[in-house]
């Protein structure tokens, strides 16, 4: 176990450069298992460089899943905002609201689609 520091809260900065900071640190023992990174939606649908998503999946010395949610912007007005969520196994496999996070993990998080769950999930996407 290492000591991960982490922000919960929000930071957004306004045009005339004044920075409204609601952030506060958050110190606890823990295992990085899994980071996973997506490109922002841009104006026109697509992907971008320019705002974007970090979750982290934590094992905390306690047992505990806790996933920290980094939600970026490098737009002026929109804020970046950071948030702490405890979770469980199934929040991270199959269509859990971190799946995506938990494949990255591998291990017991990773296992693949069913055919019933790749069939529905492609239905969604047309």
């Amino acid at each position: 176990m290492e000591t991960i520091k982490v922000q919960v809260g929000k930071m957004v900065a306004s045009s005339g450069g004044v920075t409204s900071d609601t952030t506060r640190n958050v110190v606890f023992e823990a295992e990085e298992l899994a980071e996973l990174r997506q490109a922002g939606t841009g104006r026109n649908g697509g992907p971008t460089d320019t705002r974007g998503t970090i979750q982290t999946l934590y094992k905390t010395s306690d047992g505990r899943l806790i996933v920290h949610v980094e939600e970026w912007s490098h737009w002026q007005g929109e804020p970046n905002v950071y948030t702490l969520q405890e979770v469980n196994e199934a929040d991270l496999t199959g269509d859990g609201a971190f799946a995506l996070l938990g494949q990255e993990a591998g291990g017991e998080f990773g296992r693949p689609l069913t055919l019933d769950e790749a069939i529905a999930e492609h239905a969604e996407n047309v």
